[in-house]
C-alpha cells in the first residue's frame, strides 16, 4: 500500500492522513483487531509531525474504528455484535442466530440478599435471600459483556443449575417458567475499576448499561438483570414502527 501524502495537496494533511487510515483499516493483512504500527513509525512512513497524525488517530478513535490502548497501540476494531430490540431472545440465543460463538469466561452464583430496588420490584422483603447468578461472556478473542441477574425466588431455581445453557431455557423447561415480557432501560457511565477489570478496558472508559426488568406470562416479575457491554465492542439497536 502506498503510504505517500500529497503535500502540495490543497487537503490538509490530517485529513489526507485520515483517509489512509480508513483505507488501512479495509487491508486484509489488518482485520480481526490487528495493531497498527506505532506512531513513531507510521509517522515517518507518512512523513508527516506525530501530532499532525495524532489528529487523524483520534477522529477514527472517535467514531469506533480504532481501538487505543495505553502503554499496548492501536489495533483496528472488531466488528460490533449487535442486539435487537424485536423478536426478544436470551442472549445465548441471539448470539447463537447471528453465528457468534460465546464463551463463558467467569460464572458465579450466590444468595445474597436484595438492595431495595430489586425488593420492590419482585414485592418481597430486603431480609428474604435471593438467587444471584454472574457471568462474564463474550467472544473466544475475550469478554465483552458482564451480567448480574437476580431472580424472584418463586421462579425456584435453586443454584445447582447448569448455567451454562441458555437460561430462559432452563427456566421454560426445567420449573415451567416461560418469559414473555421484557422491559428495558439503556443507559451510559464510565467504567469504575470493577467493571474496567472485567471488560478489560481502562477505567473511565466507556460502557453500555442494559437494566432488564423480565416477567412471566402473567406479568409477574421473574428477573432483575444488569447487563454492562463494552462500548468498543456492542452495538444495540431498536426498531420501531408507526402505527
Amino acid at each position: 500500500m502506498n503510504y505517500n501524502l500529497d503535500h502540495k495537496n490543497p487537503v490538509p494533511l490530517h485529513l489526507q492522513a485520515e483517509n489512509l487510515l480508513r483505507a488501512i483499516i479495509k487491508d486484509p493483512q489488518y482485520a480481526n483487531g490487528k495493531f497498527l504500527p506505532n506512531e513513531i513509525q507510521l509517522a515517518k512512513q507518512f512523513a508527516i509531525s506525530r501530532s499532525t497524525l495524532r489528529q487523524a488517530l483520534n477522529k477514527l478513535v472517535y467514531e469506533g474504528l480504532l481501538v487505543r490502548k495505553k502503554g499496548v497501540g492501536t489495533r483496528i476494531a472488531e466488528p460490533a455484535i449487535s442486539s435487537k430490540s424485536k423478536n426478544w431472545l436470551s442472549f445465548t440465543q441471539e448470539m447463537t442466530a447471528r453465528g457468534v460463538h460465546i464463551k463463558n469466561f467467569e460464572l458465579h452464583v450466590t444468595w445474597v440478599t436484595p438492595e431495595d430496588a430489586i425488593a420492590d420490584f419482585f414485592d418481597i422483603g430486603t431480609a428474604k435471600k435471593i438467587l444471584k447468578l454472574e457471568r462474564l461472556r463474550g467472544k473466544l478473542e475475550g469478554p465483552f459483556v458482564y451480567f448480574i441477574s437476580y431472580f424472584h425466588p418463586r421462579v425456584g431455581l435453586t443454584g445447582e443449575e447448569d448455567f451454562k445453557r441458555p437460561l430462559y431455557d432452563i427456566l421454560e423447561k426445567d420449573y415451567h417458567v416461560t418469559a414473555t415480557l421484557s422491559k428495558e432501560e439503556i443507559s451510559a457511565k464510565a467504567a469504575d475499576k470493577f467493571l474496567a477489570a472485567k471488560l478489560e478496558v481502562e477505567p473511565g472508559s466507556p460502557i453500555l448499561c442494559r437494566k432488564r426488568f423480565v416477567y412471566d406470562q402473567g406479568e409477574r416479575p421473574i428477573e432483575y438483570n444488569l447487563g454492562y457491554y463494552r462500548a468498543d465492542s456492542f452495538v444495540y439497536t431498536v426498531e420501531s414502527r408507526r402505527e
